[in-house]
Parts: C-alpha cells; sequence; structure tokens
C-alpha cells in the first residue's frame, strides 16, 4: 500500500509565509490529520478536504500551532455536520488536551457536551505500542524531548515512516528509525540556526552520515528556505500542500 500525505503547512511557530506544520495521511480508505494549528481549519478549506471525510486526528503535543485550530474543527464537526469522529491522543495528554487545551471553549452544558468523549470517541495510544488504527494502518507514540516537563511526541506510521513533530535532536532514536526498524523515511522538523534548545538544528542533522539524510524530509521550517537551498546535504525540504507518496 502506499501512504499518501500533504502537509497542510511546513512552517515553523513563528513562520509567517508558512501554515502551522500539520499534515494529512490517507491511505487504503483511512484519512488521518495529524496536529490542528491555528492555520489547519483555513488550510483545509483552501485545500478542498471534506471534513466529513477525516477519520481521525492525532494530536502530538499542546502547543498552538499543533492543537490552535482544533477548537474550532471539533465545533465545525459536532455542530455542522453531525460528527463525532476519533481523537488519537498519547496517554500523557488525554486529560490535559481537555483541562488545559479545550475545555474552555468547548464545554457547553446547556448543549449536553460537558466532557472530551461527547465530542470525540477517543483513542489512547500507549507509549512505544503498535495500535491499528483501522485495518491496515497502524501507528505507534514515542515520547520524545521538547519542553522540559511537557509531554510530546513523535510517530511511526505503517512502519516505514517517521514523523518527528517537535523535538531536540536525538541521534540514538534516528540511528533506531534507520538501523533497528527499518524507516526509509524521517520526516524531520528542522531549525536553520543554532541553538537547538528545543528544536532540532540544520546542523545537527548534518552531523548524520549521508545513508541517514538521504531519508530526511526537512519540515517545521522559518521563512528564509530559500537561502538554504542547496545547502541541506541530501536531505529535501517537504513543501506543504504538495502530493507526496511513500511505498
Amino acid at each position: 500500500m502506499t501512504l499518501n500525505l500533504r502537509m497542510l503547512g511546513t512552517g515553523g511557530a513563528f513562520a509567517n509565509h508558512f501554515d502551522n506544520n500539520n499534515a494529512l495521511f490517507e491511505e487504503n480508505g483511512f484519512t488521518l490529520l495529524v496536529d490542528c494549528g491555528i492555520t489547519a481549519p483555513r488550510a483545509l478549506h483552501e485545500m478542498g478536504v471534506d471534513l466529513g471525510k477525516i477519520d481521525a486526528i492525532l494530536i502530538s503535543h499542546l502547543h498552538t500551532d499543533h492543537v490552535g485550530g482544533l477548537e474550532e474543527l471539533t465545533f465545525r464537526m459536532k455542530f455542522q455536520l453531525g460528527k463525532r469522529p476519533r481523537l488519537i491522543v498519547p496517554e500523557e495528554l488525554e486529560a490535559p488536551i481537555w483541562e488545559h487545551t479545550l475545555r474552555g471553549g468547548l464545554e457547553y452544558p446547556e448543549a449536553g457536551v460537558t466532557k472530551l468523549t461527547d465530542y470525540y470517541e477517543v483513542t489512547v495510544l500507549k507509549n512505544r505500542v503498535p495500535a491499528e488504527l483501522a485495518p491496515g494502518f497502524t501507528i505507534e507514540a514515542l515520547p520524545t524531548r521538547h519542553i522540559p516537563g511537557k509531554p510530546s511526541y513523535s510517530l511511526v506510521i505503517q512502519d516505514k515512516l517517521f514523523y518527528s513533530a517537535d523535538m531536540v535532536f536525538d541521534r540514538a532514536l534516528l540511528e533506531e528509525m534507520v538501523y533497528g526498524r527499518s524507516c526509509r523515511y524521517l520526516l524531520h522538523e528542522c531549525q536553520f540556526t543554532p541553538p537547538g534548545i528545543v528544536h532540532t538544528t540544520l546542523e545537527e542533522l548534518l552531523t548524520l552520515p549521508q545513508e541517514m539524510q538521504k531519508a530526511i524530509y526537512l519540515m517545521h521550517y522559518e521563512d528564509d528556505i530559500e537561502s538554504y537551498i542547496g545547502h541541506t546535504g541530501t536531505m529535501r525540504f517537504l513543501r506543504q500542500r504538495v502530493p507526496y507518496e511513500f511505498d
């Protein structure tokens, strides 16, 4: 099966020319939205995506560029479409995503909605335990370092693609993905300039051997991307709204 991808956006949190780094994966009739930042609802509209065809939404962590559009999307799913989609969350995010992110806007006792499960069919991912979201579609949540004390996750999709979300450089994890797990594609965030306090820098990724770099697609970058064309080794840039296929 071919895993299809369109990035709603490929920008870092403060990018102005690129939308939030959120992704739409499709395979075998199943559509998964990974993260739903502030720009996601507009991007989905401009891409012509039918919200009713989104089967599940997965959240990697609770920063606004990854969850800022989830309140709007949730309201539209329930009150415009009458749909209760699946929300996929790693176990450490199940309580905080309601209490710290969504409750203030979505709690609506008069309409009988007072908890997360009134809006969503919630699927909780155990750390490093693969879950089959649909026949033939598997995903695994890996805890990764981003903001100290704040849970954040990367993903393994279909046992062949690693999706970093936001994380500091972790060479050992990337080596595990390529050499231990045989992931053929690494979709990795990239901050152009050091220091990489809470993100991975281009300089750090360039320390990887070329055979690993060849598997890497760069995302979550700043607006000055054109200055770095030709300076990323054998790594390629993901472009927002461009269709990709991963066999």
